[in-house]
Formats: structure tokens, sequence, C-alpha cells
């Protein structure tokens, strides 16, 4: 018997496709801030939420971000625009906050998501430098985020936070320890906050995926296989019952569901995107 294989959804999710597809979410007019947005999933939750109508004020750390943004079409209806600035500065998120009221006049999402993978290596061998940096970013950038954006969204009584956990997040890794732990800290940081900001009606959530064609796994597959990358990727999808990578666009449609009202009564939740990872 030939095994079925979970095909790769790249035609039904392209770009171009997205950006001209139905609005279908109620979110046109809307706000959000998305950081790590120049790669990856956070590209792929730019896009999304232009197709939806939705403004984006676009957050990377890459100084190029600037002009890279200004090539990428956008619907006569959608504005975007590039942030710049380090997501474990207090400072650059309070930035970023006035930075989206004032070129928006309003802000009602954000979507956390920049992050790092550091060195993978178990806790006897990982250096405090390294361990310390992994943690600036992907675990103190979500707690500023959390803090600013959600106190700017608890004064005016509504939104949406989505901060991007791993399945890493969920269960152990041996050797990348900064990065299981960091992800740890973010479905921690997550249900804190949901309760807390619950009352004034500010939703708060996560989204745990598992290994995604990005550039980390990419990086990931070089450090394995440094002569033949692409050889090492059934390494990384052996633990995935559905056979294969995640595709960007896949984490942002979930993004998107979570903060639109067809969620909106889901606050604290913690939602694997893994293709079965977490089914085991």
């Amino acid at each position: 018997m030939i095994p079925f294989r979970w095909p790769r959804p790249s035609t039904y999710f392209s770009i171009k496709e997205s950006i001209m597809s139905k609005v279908s979410l109620g979110l046109e007019g809307r706000v959000a801030i998305i950081t790590g947005a120049a790669r990856g999933i956070g590209r792929a939750a730019l896009h999304r939420m232009m197709a939806e109508g939705v403004h984006v004020l676009a957050w990377d750390i890459d100084p190029a971000w600037s002009e890279e943004i200004k090539a990428i079409a956008t619907p006569d209806t959608v504005k975007i625009a590039a942030f710049v600035g380090d997501v474990s500065q207090s400072a650059a998120w309070q930035a970023a906050v006035e930075s989206a009221l004032a070129q928006f006049g309003r802000l009602d999402f954000l979507f956390s998501n920049a992050g790092i993978s550091g060195p993978a290596l178990p806790v006897s061998r990982y250096e405090d430098t390294d361990f310390d940096r992994v943690m600036a970013i992907n675990a103190r950038g979500v707690y500023l985020g959390l803090k600013h954006v959600g106190q700017h969204l608890s004064q005016q009584g509504r939104g949406v936070i989505v901060n991007v956990s791993s399945i890493s997040g969920l269960s152990g890794g041996g050797n990348i320890f900064a990065y299981t732990a960091s992800k740890h800290a973010v479905v921690g940081m997550t249900k804190s906050a949901a309760v807390h900001y619950a009352p004034n009606g500010v939703r708060v959530l996560a989204v745990c995926p598992s290994p995604t064609d990005t550039d980390m796994m990419a990086y990931a597959e070089r450090s394995v296989m440094p002569s033949d990358p692409q050889a090492a990727r059934p390494i990384f999808t052996q633990g995935v019952p559905m056979g294969r990578y995640a595709e960007p666009e896949e984490i942002a449609n979930v993004f998107a569901f979570l903060i639109s009202d067809q969620a909106s009564f889901m606050t604290g939740t913690i939602v694997p995107v893994d293709g079965g990872c977490m089914a085991r």
C-alpha cells in the first residue's frame, strides 16, 4: 500500500491569491502590530492581515526593513508602515504603540511573533550570554508586548493579543535549552495575562507551531547537515504525524481566526498548530 502524504498547501495559500481573496472575518479597518514581520510566520501574518483589510505596523529589527517594505504591493484600502526596533527594549514598545496610534488612529491587535532559536545545545553546555539573548527576545519581548499593548487595549476596553510559542513550549527539548525555556515562558505569560486582562475586554492567546518552513528551520537543517540541508528535513518531520513542515500561512490563518469575533469566547487558550505532534 502506498502511504498517504499530506500535501503542501502552497497553491491554495499563495500570497497573490490571499491578497485578492474575499474579506471573510470582519476585520477590515482594524489595526495590528506584528513583530518579526519581515520573514516567515510574521511575513505571512502581514499578508493575511492585508487580505483581511487590516492596517499593520510591521515591526522588525532589520534596519533594511524600512526600505524593503516599500516593495510590498498593498490593496488600495490597506496601509502598512514599517517599524524598526528591538522587542527586548521597553522604550521600543512605547514608541511602537505611539507610532500605530499616530499613523492609524487606533490599535486593536498584537501578533507577538519575533523570536530566535539560539544554539542547539543542552543546559550543561549553554553559555550564559546565549541564554540571556534568547530569553531577552523570546520571553522579555513577549512580556513587554503584553505590558505595553495590553495596557492600551485594556484602557480602551477591547483588543486581542496572540503570542507565538512553540510545541517546544509544551514539551521538553533536550538540545534547544534556552528556546524551550523561553517558549514555556510564553505559555505561562499568556495564561496569566489572559486572566488579568479578561475583565477589561482584552483576549490573550498563544499559538504553538511545530517545525515551520521558515528561515529558522533552514538554519536548523544547515546546522545538522551543512553539505545537504534538505536531507536533514526528515529528522525534523519524523515526529509530525502529518509528515511535513507547517507552512507559515497556516499559522497566520490561525492568528486571523483567533483575533476575529468568531473566537470571541476564547482567551488564555494555547493552540497547537502542529500536524498532530501533541496528540502522540
